[in-house]
Formats: C-alpha cells, structure tokens, sequence
C-alpha cells in the first residue's frame, strides 16, 4: 500500500505539472489584453506599456512561468491585478459559501441517489424504477442554469417559499444560511442525483443476480440484510467510482449556480476575473481545485480496499 500511494503521489506530481503548465499558457494566449483593462478605455498606449511592465507581462512566458512556480511553490499565489489584494485572501473570503454549497450538494446527492438506485434495483420494473428512468433523463438532458431559473421562478418569484439570490454567511444564523442554499443545492444535485442513482441500480442488479443472493433469499435472509449487508457491500466499488466522477461535476456546476443564485463563491469570483483578465485569480484557483481532485481520485483509489478487501495493490 505505501509503495502505491507513493507511486500515486509521483503520478499526481506529474499531472499538476502539466496542469500548471496548461492553465498558465491557456490564461496567457487567451485574447485580451489585463493592461489594457486595468488602464481604461482611454488610455494612451504609453500607460498600457508601463502598466504592462510593472506586471512582469513584458518578459518572456518562460521567466514568467518560472517565477510564477517559484512563488506558488512558496505559498505566494500572487496579488489580484484589478483590487491589488492577495490572491489568497480573496479566495479564504469567497471560501465559505462555495464550500457550504459543494458538501450540502454531495450529500444530497449521495444519500438520494444511492437510496434511489437501491430501490430501483429491488422492484426492478415497478413504478419507483420507471420514475428513476424518467427523472434521470431529465437530469441529464437539462442544463443546471436552466433548471436554477425555474426554481427561481417558481419557489421564489411565483410562490415566494424560498429566497430568489444570494448567501447568508452561517454566522448570520442557521436557518437563513440554510434556506439561501436549498435551490442552488438541489439545482445543482439533481445531475449527480441521477447519474449515481443509475449506476447504483446497474450495480445492484448485478449482484442480486447472482448465486450467492439467491442462497441468502432460500436461508431466510431479510430484505434489509439481502440489500444492505450483502448486496450494497458488493456492488460498492462502481458506486463509489461514480461518487468521484460526480465530484468533477461538481467542480463545473458550482460556478454556474453562485452566478445564477448571485452567490459570493470561489465560482464567483473565477467568472469575475476571467472577465477582467485577472491572470493570478484564474490561476490559483485552477490549480487548488486540479490539485483538489486529483486528492479526491486517490481517496477514492485507497477507499475501494475498505470496500472490497479482494482488492490489494
């Protein structure tokens, strides 16, 4: 096992490399030009070339990506060219609400998909596995921002049961940060909902197909047992993979939802500074979610040994 998880990290070394390089070449060739932004629509070309100068954007990209590794590496993910603050403090600040929103997410998603999938699976061809089959092409056929302004058209506007945007730190109390995140979560579930709930009764159905489950059901085993005990526990793997896969998901769709739900997250502010140019921003924040999900992968990765202990690397 140590000698994997270090093959892993060597590997995960690797990506972040490429990674790093992919995210600073893509910000750089990009069209547009951060000077020209920071300096106005009126500004002569001799304010652009000094503003250009003073942001290290006149040397070549090789110095420039070496000094930016340098300082990363170092823990300085640079300053915010628009507000001059660090990049840092301005990703602690945006912190709370994206976090807030991703674990409600993941629970949600988790707890009714795998629920869901189960009972699928046990009255396979009943009423609860035509409505799973329904619900999941519904889920994945329409877009999250699409199904974030009709939440907010009907809970909000038309009925007004829930709040229409924003976030309320929890600080602010437990229940109005709660309410202020029940759309974005649900909106931003309902995908990762139905992927996991599919996968979940695949899985299942494979498994109580098989000999031993049949065994089970002669000996007296219960429902409960036959479902959670046995089969749940052996078709665990690919659910867990789907959990991961999700996760990615997840990383695309939060910024999507804070900008429909005008939610002050870390997706937020990654919109704002590609629209601003904002070279420090776009790339910290690329890197710790890459950085993030590669974590996640091997998590996963070492988890499928608690699961399954055939399993051995």
């Amino acid at each position: 096992m140590a000698a994997y998880i270090l093959r892993r990290l060597v590997s995960a070394i690797a990506v972040m490399a490429m990674v790093g390089i992919f995210v600073f070449l893509l910000v750089r060739l990009a069209p547009g030009d951060p000077a020209a932004v920071i300096a106005g629509r009126n500004a002569t070309a001799e304010v652009i070339a000094d503003i250009r100068e003073q942001l290290g954007l006149n040397a070549p990209l090789p110095v420039q990506f070496i000094h930016w590794v340098r300082e990363m590496l170092g823990g300085d993910f640079g300053i915010s060219i628009l507000n001059g603050r660090p990049v840092l403090e301005l990703i602690s600040q945006r912190l709370e609400a994206t976090v807030s929103l991703s674990i409600l997410t993941m629970i949600l998603s988790v707890t009714v998909g795998v629920s869901f999938g189960i009972l699928a699976a046990w009255r396979s061809g009943g009423l609860i596995d035509r409505v799973l089959a329904a619900f999941s092409a519904l889920g994945y056929s329409v877009p999250v921002f699409v199904i974030g302004y009709f939440f907010i058209y009907f809970f909000a506007i038309r009925t007004h049961w829930l709040p229409v945007q924003g976030y309320v730190p929890i600080d602010g109390g437990l229940r109005p940060w709660f309410v202020h995140l029940i759309l974005p979560t649900v909106a931003l579930s309902l995908a990762s909902i139905a992927f996991i709930a599919r996968v979940t009764r695949a899985s299942m159905l494979e498994v109580l197909s098989e000999d031993y489950m049949r065994t089970a059901a002669a000996k007296g085993a219960s429902s409960y047992a036959m479902l959670f005990h046995h089969a749940l526990k052996n078709a665990g793997v690919p659910i867990l993979t789907v959990i991961g896969i999700s996760f990615a998901y997840l990383i695309g769709g939060v910024v999507l939802t804070e900008t429909v739900f005008n939610i002050p997250g870390i997706g937020r502010l990654v919109v704002d500074a590609i629209n601003n140019r904002d070279y420090p921003i776009i790339q910290s924040v690329l890197i710790l979610t890459s950085g993030l999900y590669v974590l996640i992968n091997l998590t996963v990765d070492l988890a499928y040994t608690l699961i399954d202990p055939r399993i051995r690397y």
